[in-house]
């Protein structure tokens, strides 16, 4: 069963091939009506069950697209309006809409409901976000930067702020693609040390650190998140934490001349990123938001069989 709730379920040889996928999909669908089907069809007749318990903009409408260009559908569940608001089990409902569906994917802030559904669900389950990893963001960071910068392994990235969900993957996907990374994160919001100690047994050529600017220098991709996420409630205890680890024209003068900017969105303008940054000639968070479709194309594909 092809579950996709960590990078490393799928490992670096079938990444690669996902990413290859989602470039050539996208490189073939050129010009084309977002709503037309790829002329191959891979996935027609599949259907994809959606389970939301958090908001989403770029998760939902991705999915959603991804599965009517790969000829197949989507069926959106609110945890709030579903069975699962009212006390149904995890274990329950993976059996349910193992029946309905030929993949689910969980967008949700536990990670132990994604993995309770994996471990009884009959059919793919893929982690659209959980509070401890965001796999599918990262493809997309990935696809993004091969486009911007030809290659992957072997190139440089600096992670700027707090060591999320989204960090543990990128932290991930370091030591599975063989790229260089560099974490500055504040003393109190580190990395989880379970996805830092695999990645360092893997060889990984990580930085640790609490300095934005050491993190940065030379970097060819600087990437950098939300200081808040959905949910979290110490706001102004984050804000006076992260108030020195802000991108803006200072710092990313101190990477690589050419360096490729990454926010995988929503941004909190003048907080994490200045408008300078996001809007200027190195930000490329509008084809990393894109990208998102691609690359789960390619991971609904893997998921089911198909690459």
């Amino acid at each position: 069963m092809r579950h996709f709730l960590n990078l490393s379920n799928a490992g670096g040889e079938a990444i690669a091939a996902m990413l290859n996928e989602a470039m050539e999909r996208k490189e073939r669908r050129a010009g084309w009506p977002k709503g037309k089907p790829d002329d191959d069809r891979p996935l027609d007749g599949a259907v994809l069950a959606m389970i939301f318990e958090k908001s989403s903009t770029r998760t939902r409408v991705s999915f959603d697209l991804a599965m009517r260009q790969l000829g197949g559908s989507a069926i959106i569940l609110e945890g709030s309006s579903s069975q699962l608001g009212r006390g149904e089990t995890i274990a329950d409902t993976a059996r349910v809409l193992s029946r309905f569906a030929d993949a689910i994917m969980i967008r949700t802030d536990h990670h132990h409901k994604a993995e309770e559904l994996a471990e009884y669900a009959t059919v793919p389950v893929i982690n659209g976000l959980t509070d401890l990893s965001h796999p599918c963001q990262l493809l997309a960071d990935m696809q993004t930067v091969i486009e911007k910068r030809s290659k992957l392994a072997g190139s440089r990235w600096a992670w700027i702020g707090d060591g999320n969900n989204v960090c543990n993957s990128l932290i991930e996907a370091a030591a599975l693609m063989q790229f260089e990374l560099a974490v500055a994160c504040p003393t109190e919001f580190k990395p989880n040390k379970i996805f830092a100690s695999a990645a360092v047994a893997r060889g990984a050529r990580i930085n640790f650190t609490h300095d934005p600017r050491e993190a940065v220098e030379g970097a060819e991709v600087v990437v950098t998140d939300t200081w808040v996420s959905m949910g979290q409630e110490d706001d102004q205890v984050r804000q006076e934490a992260f108030a020195s680890f802000q991108v803006d024209e200072a710092v990313m003068a101190l990477a690589a001349p050419d360096a490729t900017f990454l926010h995988c969105l929503p941004a909190h303008r003048g907080e994490e990123v200045t408008d300078a940054v996001i809007d200027g000639p190195q930000s490329a968070v509008w084809d990393e938001a894109e990208n998102r479709l691609h690359a789960q194309k390619a991971l609904l594909m893997w998921a089911m069989g198909k690459l």
